[in-house]
């Protein structure tokens, strides 16, 4: 992640200003821009969309997304996968899924990637967990290992292959393991 400082630039001009390849997010009045992803990152990002939705999304209880903005609490983010549930997605007038998201994702989870700065996604996830999501993943493909944060708790380190993730409540019917999620890697 490379920071911008930019004085005296607000969340709304930063709005304003065109879409990055990849993504950049507003944070703490600077911009960052977010490293391109790699071949295990999108392998898991892909992989791990596709696995929540068959639970999630067919029984119309939440939706994955990968790669969507969400503003909120003065910050504007682009977390890998955001989980929203079906109560939550903003739709515009006719119903449709908004283009705009202004809401905190109900399940966080971010893939580390190489060169990436580790304390300010683990800052992003923290500050999803203030404003009300339930539960964060930082996936860390290259020490095979998963960290799970939820509200007023400690990180959890899962790092034995074998342990079931925790998930947030209404995303319950989801049994996954750390060694089921590494194991995408070998396609």
């Amino acid at each position: 992640m490379v920071a911008t400082p930019v004085k005296n630039l607000t969340l709304e001009s930063f709005l304003d200003l065109p879409e990055t390849k990849p993504a950049s997010e507003y944070i703490d009045g600077k911009i960052v821009q977010k490293p391109m992803p790699q071949g295990k990152h999108s392998v898991i990002q892909t992989k791990l969309i596709i696995f929540i939705n068959s639970l999630l999304l067919e029984s119309k209880i939440a939706i994955a997304l990968s790669e969507l903005r969400c503003t909120f609490g003065e910050r504007s983010i682009v977390p890998d996968v955001v989980v929203l549930k079906n109560e939550n997605i903003p739709k515009d007038d006719d119903g449709e899924v908004s283009n705009i998201v202004t809401i905190v994702p109900d399940w966080v989870i971010e893939i580390l990637s190489p060169d990436q700065s580790t304390t300010k996604v683990i800052k992003n996830i923290l500050h999803c967990l203030d404003n009300g999501t339930e539960v964060g993943w930082l996936i860390d493909p290259a020490e095979k290992m998963i960290l799970v944060y939820q509200p007023d708790r400690q990180a959890q380190v899962v790092d034995i292959l074998e342990a079931e993730l925790i998930v947030p409540e209404f995303a319950r019917s989801i049994k996954l393991t750390v060694g089921e999620i590494f194991n995408w890697l070998k396609v």
